[in-house]
């Protein structure tokens, strides 16, 4: 799954990798959280990206109630475009939601243990997401999800899942709300290459979505020793 991220690099970086107009003060992110605003490309129907504010979370178009108990920050790339909170979204209202890295908890016992991962080069990547406009009453709410796919082997002795990172090469496709063909696009959602990420261990800072500093990302010592594990996951 994916359940919290960063998005640290310049307003700068940004617009250079996507080819969108970016604000020029965007805050430093290290540990956004579900429910908070997130910043997503669309692609518009005369082909122009855009950068929106999208809400974490997505609120399904038929619900009656935007405060409904289940929010899915998640969908499942294998079933995405079948199911009814998903498969009107997966049809036409895909995104990509801007990150710089992502965190994830491994389970040892009762001890969860964090990690960050990202890309080996350091840029920014997008999730393959889907999003959804809910207008039934008072002021409209957009809001999206980040599918997830089955862990490369970087992720696997971390977690089971993790979140689909497109490559560049297939985000025009991706987000070109003219293409309908859910076989086709269901093809583009694989696990990105592991030889193309890095993992390190980081302290509980992160745990808690009121912490968002620097700090966050810092690597625990241990990070660069010689257990065995980490050599696999390096």
């Amino acid at each position: 799954m994916c359940g919290r991220y960063t998005l640290h690099c310049s307003a700068a970086t940004i617009a250079d990798r996507f080819g969108v107009p970016v604000p020029s003060r965007l805050p430093q992110r290290f540990n956004i959280a579900p429910s908070q605003r997130v910043l997503a490309i669309r692609q518009q129907t005369n082909g122009n990206r855009e950068l929106v504010p999208l809400s974490w979370g997505l609120v399904p178009f038929w619900a009656n109630d935007p405060a409904i108990g289940n929010r899915p920050i998640n969908a499942r790339a294998e079933t995405a475009a079948t199911k009814p909170s998903f498969r009107r979204a997966f049809a036409s209202q895909r995104c990509l939601i801007v990150a710089d890295g992502f965190y994830e908890w491994q389970t040892d016992g009762r001890h969860k243990q964090p990690w960050y991962i990202q890309l080996a080069s350091g840029q920014p990547f997008g999730f393959a997401g889907l999003w959804e406009r809910w207008d039934k009453a008072g002021s409209p709410i957009e809001s999206c999800t980040v599918l997830t796919c089955p862990a490369n082997p970087l992720m696997q002795p971390i977690h089971d899942r993790m979140p689909v990172i497109l490559p560049a090469k297939s985000e025009t496709e991706w987000l070109d709300p003219t293409a309908h063909d859910a076989a086709r696009l269901s093809q583009l959602l694989k696990p990105f290459p592991a030889a193309a990420m890095t993992a390190y261990r980081i302290g509980t800072l992160v745990n808690s979505p009121t912490h968002d500093t620097a700090a966050c990302i810092q690597p625990l010592p241990e990070s660069n020793s010689s257990d065995p594990q980490q050599r696999e996951l390096w």
